[in-house]
């Protein structure tokens, strides 16, 4: 061909384990990299008629300057939005492609291009890949075309699996490292780089698409940019998850954290800092209540309430449950564990306050024994200000079974239903008990709450055998006090 020249590709042998996907892959990334950098429409990729298919960008056409062997400044420049940046991948292409029988052509502007073997210059008995370099037919051409005869429709729909823009996973959040994408149906986890895909994940709940490259990134993206080590984009998956906000995100998330327990949960809640920040999420998301398996047990009552309530229920395990119980959400709310959901429905119930005037005779004759009955345990603690009668009381929250009394510190009064006024003894046992709680702060169903009511039996029982007050110097309310 006349006017034709030589550009030795300085290639004798070639990556064995690449298939002509794998060139075809490097041919497409060199276009979109094209496309990003010029800023120009769309790349096609388009069957011919005749079987021929075609990859064509529309930027400012291919040189064979290009296939030196070297760092473009100006990819290093994107590094995240680029792919290439050393013109390796270019070469181990065509050379891939050469040795399977697909023919390369390439135009643009700048010239013809396709690929041939000879001997290298002075040299006959080593023989290389040249490029042959012609005369543009078309000076004015627009970008470049790649033609490549002999490839099959099977080896071009391989290559473009290695894409994010031809995969059809949709975007669920940006952050400032990447996306995160819904994996899909069917398919691996799949990891990219700015657009080209790395690794393939079984275990993770997304794909991702990385555009901020670390260090260890930088270092781990080989020549061939497939099966990248994990330990190499971990900390960026992990940086996407810490930044994710979005409900979509949270809501895979919550089925995840669901499974953890059961050891089932996608890889990415494994990570502690990960499902701390997934309840978090969550928790700013919708109405949820984060419970470990041994509450899950044992606060049968209570979790049915919160169902009933509207609330989502997630199992997480004891290490989770200890970073987020007390914490904050995304929006600066409280997480909301058994703790929060007790004091938020605490907060909603409303008391019926009786006035001691509407009593009947008969409870106004029992409730007027109050200040006697409390005598036996040494009388009222001092920071009690009274007794208080109401039609309605909360249920005990851990039981879920009507409580008959409460001491309500935020009132500093104790509460009685008012059907325990009907028999002096419900009336006095229901005081006595909530006396105890007001003395020691203490819990129903501890072992610390059972010693003090034991105490206080057994001064009644005192006082009844020997049918005299107890002291009140020697009170056990002031012991009680003592003692805590």
């Amino acid at each position: 061909m006349t006017g034709t020249r030589l550009f030795d590709l300085n290639i004798e042998r070639i990556l064995e384990a690449w298939t002509n996907a794998h060139a075809v892959r490097e041919l497409i990334a060199n276009a979109l990299d094209e496309q990003t950098l010029s800023r120009s429409a769309e790349i096609d990729i388009l069957r011919r008629s005749d079987g021929a298919w075609v990859i064509q960008d529309h930027g400012r056409g291919l040189r064979y300057e290009h296939f030196t062997q070297n760092e473009s400044a100006e990819k290093l420049e994107n590094v995240g939005k680029v792919i290439g940046k050393f013109g390796v991948g270019l070469k181990d292409a065509l050379a891939t492609l050469h040795r399977n029988g697909v023919r390369v052509e390439i135009e643009s502007a700048h010239g013809s291009i396709t690929v041939v073997e000879k001997a290298k210059h002075g040299f006959d008995d080593v023989v290389t890949l040249h490029a042959e370099v012609g005369p543009s037919a078309r000076p004015d051409y627009v970008g470049t075309k790649i033609t490549l005869a002999g490839l099959r429709d099977s080896e071009m729909d391989e290559a473009k699996r290695f894409f994010l823009k031809f995969s059809g996973e949709m975007v669920l959040e940006e952050t400032s490292v990447g996306q995160i994408l819904g994996r899909k149906d069917g398919q691996s986890a799949r990891v990219y780089v700015a657009g080209l895909l790395i690794a393939e994940e079984e275990a993770f709940a997304f794909s991702y698409n990385i555009t901020s490259l670390n260090v260890a990134m930088r270092k781990a993206l080989n020549r061939e940019r497939t099966n990248v080590g994990r330990t190499a984009y971990t900390e960026r998956v992990k940086h996407m998850l810490l930044q994710a906000k979005g409900a979509a995100v949270a809501a895979t998330l919550a089925d995840e954290l669901v499974k953890v327990q059961a050891g089932t949960g996608a890889d990415e809640v494994q990570w502690k800092e990960v499902a701390v920040h997934a309840c978090k999420i969550l928790n700013a998301s919708g109405r949820y209540l984060f419970v470990t398996a041994f509450q899950l047990v044992t606060n049968v009552d209570a979790i049915d309430k919160a169902r009933d309530d509207g609330l989502a229920i997630v199992t997480i395990p004891d290490n989770i449950h200890a970073d987020v119980a007390g914490g904050i959400d995304a929006l600066g709310a409280p997480i909301r564990d058994l703790g929060a959901y007790q004091a938020e429905w605490n907060d909603s119930f409303v008391f019926d306050f009786v006035d001691t005037a509407a009593l009947t005779k008969d409870e106004r004759r029992v409730f007027e024994m109050r200040d006697s009955i409390a005598q036996i345990a040494g009388g009222f603690p001092r920071h009690v200000k009274g007794v208080r009668i109401s039609r309605t009381m909360r249920a005990d929250f851990v039981t879920g079974t009507d409580s008959v009394g409460l001491w309500d510190p935020e009132s500093s009064c104790i509460v009685i239903r008012r059907d325990q006024l009907i028999d002096l003894r419900n009336f006095a046992g229901t005081l006595l008990h909530e006396i105890v709680h007001a003395a020691t702060g203490f819990v129903d169903v501890s072992r610390d709450f059972e010693n003090a009511l034991t105490d206080v039996m057994g001064a009644a029982a005192a006082q009844a055998c020997t049918n005299a007050p107890t002291p009140n110097e020697n009170s056990i309310v002031d012991w009680l006090f003592r003692r805590t």
